[in-house]
């Protein structure tokens, strides 16, 4: 129950930071659970396919292969774990009635990633531990949320936008960067204090993800 409770701390936590900073107009309860389910399991389904496939085609036969891990940290990862929640936001949350705002991309970007990272905190955490969780409660869990409103930043933008398309897929590829940038310098574990720039990158992603906020939230729509 405890190693449970420590999972899923930090994802309860991000939700409501999020949701009560929606001070123009509150999302439907039901709809933001609708999301969350679907980031926690058809967005992870999405992922182990798709997941699957690349890693077959993109394998890592050297771990100290620059070009392997990069395109391991961007694409099979990176990639594929930001296209399963873009697609639930670009089929099913954008399109919706209740989606009336620029800041409801943040929120419904937010409750997807929340539920993808909770099914993925709660397998780390039995596996690994304590440690493990409280780890990742600092890092993991916070880097999907990061990448989660520089995401919906952008398909809230073009929700009212008549680039819609050009706005949806930049906010796809602004999330694969900064998600990728994360993975790639923790995944070159052979370089003594290489790690430094995957917290670097996470810092850079938590400022512009709090200045995403803060234009959302003064704005009812954006219509150019």
């Amino acid at each position: 129950m405890n190693l449970l409770l420590l999972a899923i701390a930090p994802i309860v936590i991000i939700i409501l930071y999020i949701y009560l900073k929606d001070t123009l107009d509150k999302e439907p309860i039901k709809l933001l659970l609708i999301n969350f389910i679907l980031g926690a399991f058809v967005s992870v389904l999405i992922t182990l396919v798709l997941g699957y496939f690349l890693d077959k085609t993109f394998p890592v036969t050297n771990a100290q292969n620059i070009y392997q891990i990069f395109i391991k940290a961007f694409v099979v990862v990176g990639f594929t774990e930001e296209f399963s929640k873009y697609v639930i936001l670009k089929l099913y949350a954008q399109p919706h009635k209740e989606f009336d705002e620029p800041y409801d991309g943040i929120m419904y970007a937010v409750m997807v990633s929340m539920g993808f990272a909770m099914l993925e905190n709660i397998l780390y955490v039995f596996k690994y531990g304590f440690q493990t969780g409280i780890t990742r409660a600092f890092t993991a869990v916070p880097a999907h949320a990061t990448f989660a409103i520089l995401m919906g930043y952008f398909m809230g933008k073009a929700k009212f936008s008549n680039n819609r398309a050009y706005y949806n897929l930049l906010g796809l590829f602004i999330a694969t960067v900064f998600h990728g940038a994360y993975d790639f310098f923790l995944f070159i574990n052979y370089i003594p204090g290489i790690s430094v720039g995957a917290f670097l990158s996470l810092f850079l992603g938590f400022f512009l993800a709090n200045k995403a906020i803060k234009i959302h939230q003064t704005h009812k729509s954006l219509v150019e």
